[in-house]
């Protein structure tokens, strides 16, 4: 008897063994977690503002994951509220409680970066920067557990720029109102410093531009992401320019929606009407896609937010159990050696 039990482990522990060295083809790709850990991770998510709607989805599907893998992991989200000060008490405050295997962290401000990440290497609490891109990844390079998901400003404007070229192309009896073959258009753009708001504001043009199409700026104007900021500056810019605005392009979807309400204040972009100006935006947010379906907006394109949380959490579960970030994932960094880009996609509308 036990000699046949002492064969029966030796054979539990090899056929362990195998399946370990032969995983399934899934579990080959993605597979981040210890089968070992008693406890959840506790990551610490430290948005820069969670009622702006682009963050906000990010949020929710976080949310998604945690329930879904309520024993592997426990998110705590922390609301900066676009205040740095409040969130430096955060990040002092997550560093002292010392319960937390990883900070997921949405910049306030990209000039804080070296800073903030000073201060969290201080603690050897691994860190991933997401959304609000520094200018330059040498502070996260500074930090063997820290890298930066997000997405390139520079693809997203170009995308933009193949709508509105389609939209150019399709329509132009309409939309070259004064028929001089230039797009005449006025600009909404994201927060100053941003590097979406000049990645996506410069790449969206010079796209158009190497196209062969001539363009015009009639205005640009700081609206900071927010609806009704975009909304006040395309009225305030329907009243000097009128019928001389033959496109809107926004930096995201928040001031694109606020642009429609004031066109449609004006009489234009309404569903089944004839008097359309182009609206263009970045995000795919749920608001924008009813509108595209009903032919109100013109277009978005789609900043992942599903795939982004997912990055997120694979590869902060790696980095809290002391894993190479990449490993089991089919994740790759870019030139920086520490940026994972998480690819933009053009909404295809249902008409």
């Amino acid at each position: 008897m036990k000699t046949f039990k002492k064969f029966l482990s030796i054979l539990i522990i090899a056929l362990l063994s195998f399946s370990f060295a032969f995983p399934n083809k899934a579990m080959a790709q993605i597979n981040p977690f210890n089968p070992f850990r008693e406890v959840p991770i506790k990551i610490a998510v430290v948005m820069y503002d969670v009622n702006e709607p682009y963050p906000s989805q990010i949020v929710k599907y976080l949310q998604v994951i945690q329930e879904e893998n309520k024993d592997k992991v426990q998110f705590t989200f922390f609301n900066s509220n676009n205040n740095e000060n409040l969130e430096t008490q955060f990040i002092n405050s997550i560093i002292s409680n010392e319960q937390y295997n990883l900070i997921l962290l949405d910049l306030v401000n990209i000039n804080s970066v070296e800073n903030v990440i000073n201060r969290i290497k201080s603690s050897n609490i691994p860190v991933i920067v997401f959304h609000s891109e520094p200018y330059n990844m040498d502070a996260i390079k500074s930090y063997n557990k820290a890298i930066f998901i997000g997405s390139s400003p520079e693809e997203g404007g170009i995308l933009q720029g193949e709508i509105l070229i389609n939209e150019w192309i399709k329509h132009k009896n309409t939309v070259d109102h004064n028929k001089n073959n230039v797009m005449e258009y006025i600009l909404l753009k994201g927060k100053p410093n941003s590097l979406d708001t000049i990645g996506r504001s410069k790449a969206s043009v010079s796209t158009i531009d190497a196209a062969g199409i001539k363009t015009k700026e009639l205005s640009s104007v700081i609206c900071n992401w927010d609806k009704e900021e975009g909304r006040k500056a395309t009225e305030a810019l329907l009243l000097q320019f009128g019928d001389k605005i033959e496109v809107i392009n926004s930096n995201n979807d928040s001031m694109a929606i606020g642009a429609i309400e004031a066109l449609q204040s004006y009489g234009f972009n309404k569903e089944g009407s004839s008097r359309t100006i182009p609206v263009v935006g970045v995000d795919g947010l749920p608001e924008a896609i009813e509108l595209i379906d009903k032919g109100i907006m013109t277009n978005t394109v789609i900043q992942d937010a599903k795939g982004t949380a997912e990055a997120l959490f694979y590869c902060g579960m790696n980095l809290a159990e002391n894993k190479k970030p990449l490993e089991g994932t089919n994740y790759t960094f870019d030139d920086s050696g520490v940026a994972i880009r998480i690819p933009y996609m053009l909404y295809k509308a249902l008409n």
